[in-house]
């Protein structure tokens, strides 16, 4: 299994800004001491890929710090040469796990989930939508039609659910806070929306219920899984109430429903916002090693 990472390319942030980018090396760190030679430096994505799922306008502008003081607001970074090039390389791991998880069953990016990016925007620390290029990507370049999104960050994926709007290739399946970030939220394939306060069992119940059918119903070729450490109890911003146990639930699920049907899954961490970052990575890690259990256990 090939398991991509970004950190070193280091998106520099003002003091006190509220985005956890250290989560990103410290998560590494802990895949390094569980499966070293698994890890792999993520490829940028070029002009070539990203313009299969945005603007070529919105590309140029991220690419040469252009973007208006508006389009900066809306992401919520700062640009910089450096929040260019990361976005290229979180997208590009995304490219490369996906391609490879078609070959090797999973594969994994310690960073990605940026489903708050449209065609011609970012919003919500979302520079470019990783999932949507890669799905597209993968269509062009590794004989697939069908590409199956399974979000499940807390955060509804507005931005991908607007670039695949009225495209039956790719389902969309967002599982989400109703009441939560953003107001108005997009259409997906499916959006199932989830109370605040939302528990282990009624989150696992809804996971239960409607995966297995969108599998058996939409014969995807190949998953792209969000896999949000944000509806966790403790985050700041998801306003859920799972345990660590339950998110690890959930996590298992997805793999062990993707196995079973024989389904390749390309696997991103997207959010988590948890007062203490070390929450966050142990949830990250948690998925990570999930997905070693599923797919090489036999490399443990």
């Amino acid at each position: 299994m090939k398991i991509f990472y970004t950190d070193h390319f280091v998106l520099p942030l003002p003091e006190g800004h509220r985005f956890p980018m250290r989560k990103y090396s410290l998560l590494r760190e802990a895949v390094q001491t569980l499966v070293p030679n698994a890890l792999v430096e993520a490829p940028a994505a070029t002009d070539d890929e990203l313009c299969l799922a945005h603007d070529a306008s919105y590309i140029e502008r991220m690419s040469e710090g252009t973007l208006s003081a508006q389009e900066i607001r809306q992401i919520g970074f700062p640009w910089s040469p450096q929040m260019a090039e990361r976005a290229r390389r979180s997208t590009g791991a995304t490219v490369a796990a996906l391609k490879s998880a078609l070959e090797q069953g999973c594969s994994i990016n310690l960073a990605g989930g940026t489903h708050h990016a449209f065609a011609d925007h970012g919003e919500g620390f979302c520079c470019y939508n990783d999932a949507a290029v890669a799905a597209r990507v993968a269509q062009r370049d590794c004989k697939i039609q069908r590409v199956l999104i399974c979000d499940l960050d807390v955060h509804q994926g507005n931005g991908t659910a607007s670039i695949f709007a009225g495209d039956d290739s790719v389902f969309t399946f967002s599982m989400h806070g109703e009441k939560n970030y953003p107001v108005h939220k997009a259409r997906s394939s499916l959006d199932v929306e989830l109370a605040d306060g939302c528990d282990d069992d009624t989150y696992q119940a809804a996971l239960s219920d409607h995966l297995p059918r969108i599998i058996e119903q939409f014969k995807p070729q190949a998953m792209i899984y969000l896999a949000g450490a944000d509806p966790f109890e403790g985050d700041r911003l998801g306003r859920l109430k799972l345990s660590k146990a339950g998110l690890a639930a959930r996590d298992r699920f997805v793999f062990e429903t993707a196995r079973d049907n024989a389904l390749p899954v390309a696997v991103t961490m997207a959010g988590g916002y948890a007062n203490e970052v070390a929450d966050i990575v142990d949830i990250h890690f948690n998925t990570v090693l999930n997905a070693l259990q599923t797919f090489q256990p036999a490399n443990l």
